[in-house]
């Protein structure tokens, strides 16, 4: 908090009341937008020249090692595409992974889960290295940041770092045999049409009490802006739910807070944006959204009910239900087979940076770093 203060006093005129980490200069028309994590920075903007100006007045305040276009940042690369579409990996991160398990020689598998799989805290084949398991379960979770698709089987193995299980382990060393065929893959973003309002969206889901400890539901959900998936989780609900509608509800609850916080960080940010539509493929949870009248069975439930129903009335969120085909979410809240999960991995917008993908062109063997992005480091 300390630098992030005396950034804001240095040259900032704007501070995100919704996001500590992301700060605003204006002048003469032009933006740039400041990303501050301990003693990084990134800084982009519509000007070169404000870039520069700025980077000079806090250079002028504190010592800054410039760093130059922003290609490596938290151990997440940013690749370029021809495209001019960006993939964020974390190919380095995996590899080390992989290596500190002593896993890089292994078999690689299609999925991260199989679909039989139902872990449970019962059992008396306790793991020999609980210390372990809870090193790689963290290391994975931070894996989730730029890999999606493994957001559910991460989740659930996190579930028993308390007291892992052989089994847990088993399931844990799956999901590494998956990362160790898919090093290169990562999430894309696309460039957004910049002179017209983007649609904000998301689908969520739930799998009613899937637990087979304690019945509690998983939710899922993703949040789309344009055509970029820019928010998602996998996680276990805090309540059981009595009705697989209940579930869907709470899951609904949660995505649409999550999209009025993203509508504020995009207003702050000066993005115009569509009204926010929201997809699941249970009907009555659907019905509930627009149903005016609160039923009995929904009394337990009410403030999520309230929550949600006033802004479909006031128009602010949009509520459709779609078929199960379509629910791409799934891949979010249980395990699927090869086929439907590498179908589903796509929708997530994951690729593959390798080499002998189609998705990208390697030009001489050197790719061209993210323009317009810059690094600087705050030295002490």
């Amino acid at each position: 908090m300390v630098w992030q203060t005396s950034v804001y006093s240095s040259a900032v005129q704007f501070h995100s009341k919704r996001d500590p980490s992301l700060f605003v200069f204006k002048a003469q028309h032009q933006t740039v937008h400041l990303l501050v994590y301990v003693d990084d920075i990134i800084i982009t903007g519509s000007s070169s020249v404000q870039i520069q100006k700025l980077t000079s007045r806090l250079n002028s305040s504190f010592a800054l090692k410039q760093l130059g276009k922003l290609h490596y940042f938290l151990p997440i690369q940013l690749k370029t595409l021809p495209d001019n579409s960006l993939v964020l990996t974390q190919s380095k991160y995996v590899i080390d992974l992989l290596q500190k398990t002593k896993m890089t020689e292994v078999q690689p598998i299609s999925s991260p889960m199989t679909t039989t799989c139902k872990l449970s805290k019962s059992g008396s084949d306790l793991f020999s290295d609980p210390t372990l398991y809870r090193s790689i379960v963290g290391v994975l979770q931070y894996t989730t940041i730029t890999r999606p698709e493994i957001s559910f089987a991460v989740n659930k193995v996190c579930q028993f770092m308390s007291n892992p299980l052989d089994t847990h382990w088993t399931a844990v060393k799956r999901i590494l045999r998956y990362l160790k065929g898919t090093p290169n893959h990562g999430i894309q973003l696309r460039p957004a049409i910049s002179d017209q309002p983007i649609p904000l969206g998301g689908l969520w889901n739930a799998d009613w009490a899937s637990d087979v400890d304690d019945r509690r539901s998983t939710s899922g959900a993703a949040v789309y802006l344009g055509p970029n998936l820019i928010s998602w989780w996998s996680r276990k609900q805090q309540v059981v739910a009595r009705s697989s509608t209940e579930a869907e509800y709470w899951s609904l609850a949660q995505v649409t807070a999550e999209i009025l916080w993203i509508q504020t960080i995009l207003s702050e940010l000066g993005v115009s944006f569509k009204t926010p539509v929201v997809f699941c493929d249970n009907q009555s949870a659907v019905a509930l959204a627009h149903n005016p009248v609160l039923h009995t069975k929904t009394k337990h439930m009410e403030i999520d009910v309230f929550f949600v129903r006033d802004r479909v009335l006031t128009k602010q969120l949009i509520v459709h239900h779609i078929p199960g085909l379509d629910q791409w979410v799934d891949a979010l809240t249980k395990p699927l087979s090869p086929t439907r999960f590498q179908f589903l991995k796509g929708k997530l917008n994951v690729i593959d940076t390798s080499p002998k993908s189609n998705h990208l062109e390697f030009k001489g063997g050197v790719l061209e770093c993210c323009k317009g992005f810059a690094v600087i480091q705050l030295q002490s």
